[in-house]
């Protein structure tokens, strides 16, 4: 089969298309044949070897975590899923293998794919809105009537994470992007806008119960002025300070720094599925690229400048 691997850590150019093994589903997994693929930051850090002390240098590495396609063959101990069926999935193996013809993926990462979605829409689905959605229900503890802000809201996190929101009763969202891209933000739920460009939301009067920082370019002392005394502010950058600054307020009853690491679950993933299934929520596809151009895929990916997501056309 046809996969997406490096053979060295680096830019782009690093990633080849090359003929390896199919793999073979452990008892616990299904083996699927993948139609689509996304690209998410984690891939292209990766990638460059910024998180190489967890990775490693046991190449090739193969690369990807969202998949969209079809269940080939199922293993022993499999038991909600059969050859045929048309699944969704995060791949839980610490460096993915998404970016592949075939994928091996653990049943307890799959869920059935949205019927109203392409295999395009739905590979956006499962590392950006899972992390959104556990961002917010798990580490903010949003509860009905609370009002949030969404730093980053045009990017993929950040346009599930609108919509989750609103979906999870949050009575104000407000989302912070570049100011072409507040049209987007609005039609996706937000009540509020504002254009980084223009103003600095951290100078702000407003007080919010959660401050989501999807592109961690906030710190929370910066923030700390436009938290509610008791608010939460998430962050998707995992580095060792900011997981010290999150211990460490858990022992105060005051405003709180929270760290969100994606834990890829099948229930979060049929949450997803009966919410996009109902109307409320959607994917926003940037741009579509086929597996023979994921060099040019990671580049415009790695530039940040990406409405929403950026997909992989793998069958």
């Amino acid at each position: 089969m046809k996969a997406a691997i490096i053979y060295s850590y680096g830019s782009p150019e690093v990633l080849q298309v090359a003929e390896v093994a199919r793999p073979q589903p452990k008892a616990d997994q299904l083996l699927v044949k993948v139609f689509a693929s996304s690209i998410n930051p984690i891939e292209w850090k990766i990638r460059k070897g910024m998180l190489k002390l967890l990775t490693g240098n046991n190449f090739p590495i193969a690369l990807g975590f969202d998949l969209s396609g079809e269940v080939i063959e199922v293993g022993a101990r499999v038991s909600r899923f059969q050859p045929g069926d048309w699944v969704y999935a995060c791949m839980d193996q610490l460096t993915g293998g998404a970016y592949a013809q075939y994928a091996a993926v653990a049943e307890k990462v799959a869920a059935m794919k949205p019927a109203n979605m392409t295999h395009e829409q739905a590979a956006a689905v499962p590392l950006a809105a899972m992390t959104a959605l556990q961002a917010l229900r798990d580490k903010g503890h949003l509860k009905p009537g609370q009002r949030v802000l969404i730093n980053g809201a045009s990017g993929g996190v950040g346009t599930y994470a609108v919509q989750i929101a609103k979906l999870l009763g949050a009575t104000e969202v407000t989302g912070v992007c570049s100011g072409k891209n507040i049209d987007l933000v609005k039609s996706l739920g937000a009540d509020l806008t504002i254009d980084y460009n223009q103003q600095d939301f951290t100078q702000g009067t407003t007080q919010y119960d959660i401050v989501f920082d999807v592109v961690g370019n906030c710190s929370v002392s910066a923030c700390r002025s436009v938290l509610q005394p008791r608010g939460i502010y998430v962050t998707t950058q995992p580095s060792p300070g900011n997981y010290l600054r999150s211990i460490l307020s858990a022992l105060w009853p005051a405003q709180k720094f929270k760290v969100i690491l994606l834990q890829s679950k099948h229930e979060d993933l049929q949450y997803l599925k009966a919410q996009i299934e109902a109307g409320n929520l959607r994917s926003v596809i940037d741009k579509t690229y086929p597996l023979a151009q994921i060099a040019e895929a990671h580049t415009y990916a790695e530039a940040g400048h990406t409405v929403g997501k950026t997909v992989m056309i793998i069958a």
